[in-house]
């Protein structure tokens, strides 16, 4: 915790992001990190995803990273 009438220099979304992701990861082969992810999905989304899976031959986390990494990234404000 920091001390009384110090004031911290605020962190970027990327740096703490970053962090976090030390903190929290695991290191895989291929300069990827394995993270934790919990997901709220409506049953007919969950059964779409999975459906999708099996269909394609991969499992769950293959499949949802794989449409991470497809989706366009787009510039932090």
């Amino acid at each position: 915790m920091s001390k009384p009438g110090k004031a911290r220099p605020p962190r970027s979304a990327e740096s703490i992001a970053q962090a976090a992701v030390a903190h929290e990861g695991q290191v895989v082969p291929g300069g990827k990190v394995k993270l934790t992810l919990a997901v709220t999905l409506s049953r007919a989304q969950a059964d779409r995803l999975t459906a999708r899976a099996i269909s394609e031959g991969k499992n769950l986390d293959a499949l949802v990273a794989e449409i991470l990494e497809a989706a366009p990234t787009q510039p932090t404000a």
